[in-house]
C-alpha cells in the first residue's frame, strides 16, 4: 500500500508549540486565505462523514469552515489546539446557528479526553501536516472510532510528479516551524500506518479539486468479527 518515496526527514522539526504560535498569527486571516483552496476537500470530507449512523468527530476544527457544511441532522463535536481558531469556530456556530454542533473543545488531537469507541465517523481535514507526530495522532482517531465506523482525512500528500514536490521540499527544510504545518507529506505514513494495523481498512482514496493538490482517504476501523484479510475496496487517484 506505501509508495515508494524520496521524502527525507532532515527537516525542521514542528512541537505543539510551534502549532499553537503559527495558528494564533494565522487565527485572524485564515479564513480569507484559505476558504476558497480548501473548500472542495471540505465539502468532500463533510459530505461523506455525513452518511454515519452517529456523533461525528471534527478533530482539527480550526475556525468551523466545514461546520455548515455537514447535514443539519448530524451530530458534530470539534476539537483543535489553537484556542483563537477555536473561538473563531464557536462564534461562527453561534452566528450561523449551527444546532448540530454539539460542542467545542481544546484538545490535542494525540491525546483527547474522549472514550474508546465514541464516534461513528471522526474526521480530519487539513491537519495530518499540522501535527508533530502524525502516526500518533492516527493512532489516536483509530481509538475514539467505533468498530465499522470510519475516519475521513484530506490532506497534502506529496508525488514525485507534483509541480510543488520541490518548493514542499524546501519549505519542509527550513520555514516549517513558522508555517506551522509540514509541506511536504508523503502517502507512506498514512499507508504503512494502515498496512500495520490489522483493524484497519483502506476503502477509498482519490484527489480532489484543485488540481489534485488534496487527497481524501477514508479508512474503514474493521468490526472485531470481521475477516481482516479481505481485500480493500479502493479507489486510487480518481479526480473528484
Amino acid at each position: 500500500m506505501s509508495e515508494a518515496t524520496d521524502y527525507s526527514r532532515e527537516t525542521e522539526s514542528l512541537d505543539n508549540c510551534d502549532v499553537e504560535a503559527a495558528y494564533a498569527r494565522w487565527a485572524p486571516i485564515y479564513d480569507l486565505t484559505f476558504t476558497a483552496v480548501f473548500k472542495p476537500g471540505r465539502r468532500a470530507l463533510t459530505a461523506a462523514a455525513s452518511k454515519a449512523d452517529g456523533p461525528i468527530l471534527d478533530v482539527g476544527v480550526g475556525t468551523g469552515l466545514e461546520l455548515p457544511m455537514f447535514e443539519p441532522n448530524t451530530q458534530v463535536y470539534g476539537v483543535d489546539l489553537s484556542e483563537p481558531m477555536l473561538r473563531r469556530a464557536a462564534q461562527r456556530v453561534e452566528r450561523e446557528n449551527l444546532r448540530h454542533v454539539a460542542g467545542l473543545y481544546k484538545m490535542d488531537a494525540t491525546r483527547m479526553a474522549f472514550a474508546d469507541a465514541s464516534f461513528a465517523c471522526v474526521c480530519a481535514p487539513f491537519v495530518l501536516t499540522v501535527v508533530p507526530e502524525p502516526e500518533a495522532m492516527l493512532d489516536e482517531l483509530a481509538r475514539v472510532v467505533r468498530p465499522g465506523g470510519e475516519i475521513v482525512l484530506v490532506n497534502h500528500v506529496s508525488r514525485k510528479d507534483d509541480p510543488l514536490a520541490v518548493l514542499d521540499t524546501w519549505l519542509d527544510r527550513h520555514v516549517a516551524p513558522r508555517l506551522g504545518w509540514r509541506p511536504q507529506f508523503p502517502w507512506s505514513i498514512i499507508g504503512d500506518w494502515i498496512d500495520q494495523r490489522a483493524d484497519m481498512q483502506l476503502v477509498e482514496r482519490r484527489l480532489l479539486a484543485p488540481f489534485g493538490l488534496f487527497t481524501m482517504s477514508r479508512i474503514k476501523r474493521l468490526p472485531v468479527m470481521q475477516d481482516v484479510e479481505a481485500p480493500a475496496e479502493e479507489t486510487t487517484l480518481e479526480y473528484a
